[in-house]
């Protein structure tokens, strides 16, 4: 043991009760044994009288013996660690205390004290060490007695408010802190005295004296406290202040709500109001939501800061007070002047934040109308500190949201302000979504003459080309469709319909139903199930509407009896799948010029009811195309037949041409007059097959192991297509998609992988249940695999197959490529 070791041991107290006793003479002899001496080591006196010190104890402390001699002699006693033999040869670490013994007439003698460790733990934590522990904590520690009054606390207690200990005495909880719940936290100690559990994490919210406009959060801990006998004589407790974490917990608890709240609805004002709602009382008082005039007309705003110099004119969307009493002065939908100089024109004119830890709702810059009424300027009723946080989305300011604090809560702080920040952030992406949805809204309801696709999708799959020719000129608009739908996996969707009637009531109704489409495109059903789900949803709108007894008129919006042509082709193998309900058969212009006609089931017209859709499957080789039409394209009669009809179909097809785009237009002039008396659509496609090079498979066992061997494999694939730089995303994706199909599917599985516009990775498994998205919390160890995938990739989805499911991943080539 070094010098500092020992001489703070020797400064030590150590209760004599146990030690065992023994003399030694100047030169370290020992002359006397005690009985509590042989009990510790099983050393009779009569072979330890008369032998040195050093020969009891072990050899490394031997060596030891003659310097602690001669510091017995210099400082007249010494205290420290021996280690000692027992008789059985075992070692013994034990506490020694050496003190002088001598007497009025003989030689020096020294008398030891042996104290064992083992057993003994704390022996030298006595009181004064005790006290100086607890006293020193920077943990609040405190002694109640049976009747709940204090009789102990340390220093670090007075900063949890109650004054100093020697204030606290005699006095229970609820005397020296009135704002917290005493009653609850007397309760414990209660439970605790009469039980002897003890109660730990205890969590207690109020406003301490010391901070009375301040919450705080403290986590006790009760301990009983019990006698010689094991009679109850108080509690001892522990304080700490958890106020940082509970403020970081109600802050993520705020923006969860916000997150469900905010936003539920497409309206700019409903989502302004979402916003004040979610805030008050829970970090405001009162709070109000002013935005630019265009944005609630659905406009575009003001691209970047205002100039500032200028008063600003901003419509009030959404207002909350805590007090249900207050007066409001400016309505929902009203104009809000906000003055050059004033926070929010500022705000407005910076894009950056404002805070006011004490506001004078008096001062000539708070001269604007958010502050307007008697009891909001009152300095004894109005606010007294005040947040101003831009509503800004997408680089746009949109407009202000002002949050406001009364005197009975703490003034806003950095924090606090971040928190609003983040809060407003999201809101104001729900508040462009909804200004934008407003303004589709809008144009939409004026339908607008272009409601056909402006540019069909570029995609790999088919060579496309279109043309629509209207029967009522005026408007340009009728009832006939044409769409073309990427899918998964390189497939696309073609689609051809027709609504009945003309002009913008058709229009109308024909927008309803390609959406649709559109819709049900985008949950990868086949075609004969896309047909079945819309003919629902038009026999279900027509009861809906009451439209079912009403005679069906031209200018009718009703979709009863509209029909539609639904195609998926997948480029990987030339699969040809369609279904038609009340509407023609597509034809089919082979490589060498020839034409068919699909041999395809009619399912009755949509709406009407009937027997089941069916649907057909054929091979097609790359370069046909499909031609699909609406019934305007032939102008047929009920007296003409279908074989003339077609005959006049495969004339006009066969003719050659230049350009797809030219055989497109050269159909629609041959066959339909310049004023057609019905709607015609022309979609023509030619289809393409993705080459051996492009398409890479390999069918796996359903063995764990196997990811590792899946990756490797994908990435010396995505080496052969010079895409390395999608190697390390390709390999999560590939991993992931591998081990969700072994982990939750039965059967084989099939890694695939295609280079088309996109990367596309597809993993076939058995199982007939799709995967689901989560959003895990921090503390989850599982559940990420699905929620990295749709973040590293650009989309991602699940399709049915005859032989299972297939999870597929698309990572654009475009950036890439770039």
């Amino acid at each position: 043991m070094g010098t500092d070791e020992e001489s703070d041991v020797a400064r030590r107290r150590f209760d004599v009760a146990d030690a065992a006793p023994l003399l030694l003479d100047a030169a370290g002899v020992v002359t006397s044994w005690s009985a509590q001496a042989q009990r510790l080591l099983d050393h009779p006196a009569s072979e330890v009288v008369g032998t040195s010190l050093a020969g009891l104890v072990s050899a490394e402390d031997a060596g030891r013996v003659p310097g602690l001699i001669e510091r017995w002699h210099r400082d007249g006693g010494w205290a420290g660690l021996l280690t000692v033999r027992r008789g059985d040869g075992r070692p013994v670490r034990v506490m020694a205390r050496v003190a002088s013994a001598e007497e009025a007439h003989g030689p020096s003698r020294w008398l030891m004290l042996l104290s064992e460790l083992a057993g003994a733990s704390g022996w030298d934590m006595h009181r004064t060490v005790l006290e100086q522990m607890v006293a020193r904590s920077p943990i609040g520690i405190a002694v109640v007695d049976t009747d709940l009054r204090f009789v102990w606390s340390n220093d670090a207690m007075a900063r949890f408010g109650g004054g100093p200990p020697e204030r606290r005495l005699g006095l229970r909880l609820r005397d020296v802190q009135p704002g917290v719940d005493a009653d609850e936290a007397e309760a414990h100690m209660r439970h605790v005295l009469a039980t002897g559990e003890s109660v730990v994490g205890y969590e207690q919210l109020g406003n301490l004296r010391s901070s009375p406009h301040r919450e705080t959060a403290q986590m006790l801990s009760f301990t009983r406290l019990d006698d010689e006998l094991g009679h109850p004589m108080g509690v001892y407790y522990t304080v700490v202040d958890i106020t940082g974490h509970h403020r970081a917990r109600q802050r993520l608890a705020l923006l969860d709500r916000a997150g469900e709240r905010i936003g539920r609805g497409l309206d700019v004002v409903r989502t302004a109001q979402e916003l004040a709602d979610v805030a008050v009382p829970a970090f405001a008082d009162l709070v109000v939501v002013d935005l630019l005039e265009s944005v609630l007309r659905g406009a575009e705003p003001t691209p970047g800061p205002l100039d500032g110099v200028s008063p600003v004119r901003l419509r009030r969307a959404g207002r909350r007070s805590g007090d249900a009493a207050i007066a409001w002065t400016v309505g929902i939908g009203e104009d809000v002047v906000h003055p050059p100089g004033s926070p929010p024109n500022r705000c407005l004119a910076t894009g950056r934040s404002f805070r006011q830890e004490r506001l004078d709702p008096l001062a000539p810059e708070w001269d604007t109308d958010s502050l307007r009424g008697p009891e909001a300027t009152s300095p004894e009723l109005g606010p007294h500190s005040v947040l101003v946080v831009p509503v800004r989305a997408r680089g746009v300011t949109l407009g202000v949201t002002t949050f406001f604090r009364r005197r009975h809560q703490e003034p806003f702080d950095e924090d606090d302000l971040h928190l609003a920040e983040d809060l407003v952030s999201r809101a104001a992406v729900c508040v462009d979504n909804a200004r934008r949805y407003t303004r589709e809204r809008d144009a939409a309801l004026v339908l607008q003459r272009n409601l056909l696709p402006h540019r069909l999708p570029e995609q790999f799959a088919v060579e496309v080309a279109a043309c629509y020719r209207p029967a009522d000129e005026l408007t340009g608009l009728g009832g006939d469709w044409y769409d073309l739908i990427p899918l998964s996996g390189a497939r696309v969707a073609l689609v051809v319909g027709e609504v009945p009637g003309h002009g913008i009531d058709a229009a109308a109704a024909m927008g309803r139903l390609r959406t649709a489409v559109r819709t049900l495109a985008a949950l990868e059903l086949p075609p004969q199930e896309v047909l079945g789900h819309l003919d629902d949803l038009v026999a279900r709108t027509a009861r809906e509407e009451g439209l079912e007894s009403d005679p069906v008129g031209d200018d009718s919006t009703q979709a009863v009896g509209s029909g539609c042509v639904y195609v998926v082709y997948d480029p990987a193998d030339g699969q040809c799948t369609m279904a038609a309900a009340g509407h023609p058969a597509p034809a089919v212009v082979l490589p060498d010029g020839s034409v068919t006609f699909v041999d395809l089931p009619q399912g009755p017209p949509l709406g009407a009811g009937g027997p089941p859709f069916e649907a057909v499957e054929l091979a097609l080789a790359e370069g046909s195309t499909l031609a699909l039409h609406t019934d305007g394209l032939l102008a047929g009669g009920p007296e003409r037949a279908v074989d003339t009809d077609r005959d006049r179909l495969r004339r006009a097809l066969e003719r050659e041409a230049t350009s797809l785009d030219v055989r497109c237009r050269s159909v629609i002039d041959a066959l339909v007059p310049d004023h057609p008396d019905d709607d015609v659509a022309l979609l023509m496609a030619r289809t393409r097959l993705l080459g051996a090079h492009q398409v890479a498979d390999w069918d796996l066992p359903g063995d764990p192991a196997v990811v590792a061997e899946a990756r490797k494999a994908a990435t010396r694939q995505l080496t052969e297509w010079n895409l390395e730089e999608l190697a390390f995303t390709t390999e999560l994706v590939v991993s992931e998609l591998v081990t969700n199909a072994i982990r939750h599917a039965t059967g084989p599985i099939r890694l695939r992988l295609i280079k088309e516009r996109a990367l596309i990775c597809e993993v076939l498994d058995g199982g007939a249940s799709a995967p689901h998205l989560r959003h895990p919390r921090t503390t989850d160890e599982g559940g990420r695999g699905l929620l990295l995938v749709s973040q590293f990739t650009q989309r991602w989805g699940t399709r049915f197959a005859p032989e299972g499911k297939i999870i597929w991943a698309e990572q654009s080539l475009m950036e890439s490529s770039a």
